[in-house]
């Protein structure tokens, strides 16, 4: 009688883990793309809270604040842990007769944590909690972390605003593009014939039409009046009819190796639906390509998004993006004179690196020949 030899823990573990698991465990030995998840999710946690983090209305215009540099708080007062900011006091420049402001130690403001300021919603409810707020005096006035821009709004408000914006563009933006590159590239592959001509004209005709002048001719028709709701959409719309046509055209090769795979006519004669078959049995054999592709697909949106918004030609005031605020930086002058300026720029590295760190992980993770 045959003895059945048994599998160590170890390998009987594995050879019951599900798809996800296995890409979970191979995932946590990423160390690299682990920290890159926690930075990308610390981002988006920015873009949900931003409201809580901004501690003035990133709309408030003070033209007399126009150019601050960066007024920071104080964490000691006379040896013992206790946050404040130093009131400004105005004074006229000798030699240029401008309006400047310059830090009087006389006033001192206490800094709060979980404090009151203007007023938001979270969830349709109304709240005027923040991060940090100043007492004794209102925040927008003497409370600059990063300084403020030419029409004196604080830069630090701003930024937690136009983090939202552009996080969120770009995740709208690939999840459509991704939708219509997987469908249409799977029709194109699993049906052929005269839908996959029809769709590989189509991919080519966007494709051979150059990039920036695309961009510059759609951004350009976008109506002047528009709200600042409408050309967020239409930029996340325009963004996505372009970024497609890659993922589709691959999408498309793998379905002509997999549609004569044994297990999907199996899955034909078992009745199961033609968009079962694509999306259920047939996708999830190159998830790996599709992950990787999706999360390299983020980063090119932002920097879409922020550079046809540096441009003039994608989001305009009184929207807030990356790009938008990187329009004040535009100016050398302005830029040697208020290096701040370029703050914006900061987190948009920063985010480019996290995301293609953590599609390298994923990637890797989801191959199944690793």
């Amino acid at each position: 009688m045959a003895t059945q030899t048994k599998l160590p823990d170890a390998e009987e573990h594995i050879s019951v883990a599900t798809q996800w698991q296995l890409m979970w465990w191979r995932f946590r030995k990423h160390s690299l793309a682990k920290i890159a998840a926690v930075v990308v999710l610390i981002f988006y946690l920015v873009a949900i809270f931003a409201d809580f983090l901004a501690y003035s209305d990133p709309s408030f215009v003070e033209a007399q604040r126009s150019l601050l540099s960066p007024h920071g708080v104080q964490w000691m007062d006379e040896g013992r842990f206790a946050p404040f900011v130093y009131g400004l006091t105005g004074k006229r420049d000798p030699q240029t007769f401008k309006r400047v402001y310059v830090t009087d130690p006389n006033q001192k403001y206490p800094v709060r944590f979980f404090g009151k300021g203007f007023e938001w919603k979270f969830l349709g409810m109304k709240t005027d909690r923040h991060l940090i707020a100043v007492e004794g005096a209102p925040a927008e006035e003497v409370l600059f972390l990063l300084g403020t821009d030419q029409l004196g709004r604080d830069l630090w408000s701003r930024l937690m605003y136009g983090t939202r914006t552009s996080m969120f563009i770009g995740l709208v933006g690939v999840t459509l593009s991704l939708f219509l590159g997987i469908l249409l590239g799977g029709l194109s592959g699993y049906y052929g014939g005269s839908i996959d001509t029809l769709i590989q004209r189509t991919i080519e005709i966007i494709r051979s039409i150059p990039t920036i002048p695309l961009w510059m001719g759609l951004g350009a028709a976008l109506p002047k009046d528009w709200s600042v709701g409408q050309v967020y959409f239409a930029i996340t719309v325009i963004l996505s009819l372009i970024g497609w046509t890659e993922l589709a055209r691959v999408v498309r090769g793998r379905f002509l190796s997999l549609r004569e795979e044994d297990y999907v006519t199996a899955a034909e004669l078992a009745g199961c639906s033609q968009m079962r078959i694509i999306f259920r049995h047939m996708v999830p054999s190159f998830l790996s390509h599709i992950i990787a592709a999706t999360t390299l697909a983020i980063p090119a949106m932002i920097i879409s998004e922020t550079a046809l918004s540096f441009l003039g030609l994608g989001l305009r005031p009184p929207a807030v993006s990356w790009g938008v605020l990187l329009q004040d930086a535009q100016n050398v002058q302005a830029l040697a004179i208020s290096p701040w300026l370029v703050i914006p720029t900061i987190p948009v590295i920063i985010v480019i690196l996290a995301l293609n760190f953590l599609g390298d992980g994923l990637r890797d993770a989801a191959d199944p020949y690793g």
